[in-house]
């Protein structure tokens, strides 16, 4: 089973070397480097207990300032292992958001081990722009996201320059890239068999 210091150690390998590496979000880094980004882990691999941690965290970081945490990543490595239970779960995330009334201060961002655009194959390279190491719920801000805007005027262009980027890079660069989970399957924790 994932411990909670190797879940959060294989997220940060692949911000690094995926996410800021490849400059899919160029507006990652800085956060990172200034220690900005929140870590949370749900050990639990009942649903519930991510809705009631997320209901924490999303208070936790509308309470505090940007300077001090910009943004946070809530991983659940023992659970949601089907993209499409995960994806399920989105509606009652923004429902928890929703009811905190942080519609418009906060928003949810969605990563997942097996995240699959809408018309796109299983094994498309452009998935991995939103494949993390498990199933991630990605805390922002709605400030940071209009600054980022403001300073990058052309954001719808990072999409494409993304895709672009996974198809040059392709299945064995991104193999290469080594962002997976540590010993298991970055959805159920489990090890796999000798």
């Amino acid at each position: 089973m994932n411990t909670t210091d190797t879940v959060i150690a294989d997220t940060r390998r692949w911000l690094e070397r995926a996410v800021i590496g490849l400059n899919l979000c160029p507006f990652a880094k800085a956060p990172h480097v200034k220690g900005q980004i929140h870590y949370a882990v749900c050990d639990s691999d009942d649903p519930q207990d991510l809705l009631a941690l997320l209901r924490a965290e999303l208070q936790a970081l509308a309470a505090v300032e940007p300077t001090e945490r910009e943004t946070t990543l809530l991983m659940a490595p023992r659970m949601l292992a089907d993209f499409l239970d995960f994806n399920d779960l989105l509606d009652r995330a923004d429902a928890v958001l929703a009811e905190l009334e942080l519609e418009g201060v906060l928003q949810i961002a969605p990563f997942h081990p097996r995240f699959q655009f809408a018309g796109t194959a299983d094994d498309d390279i452009t998935n991995a722009s939103n494949r993390s190491p498990y199933p991630t719920l990605h805390l922002i801000r709605e400030a940071s996201i209009d600054r980022a805007v403001d300073a990058f005027p052309e954001a719808e262009t990072i999409y494409e320059a993304n895709m672009a980027t996974l198809e040059q890079l392709g299945h064995a660069g991104w193999a290469a890239l080594d962002v997976g989970p540590s010993g298991g399957d970055g959805v159920t924790g489990e090890e796999p068999a000798p």
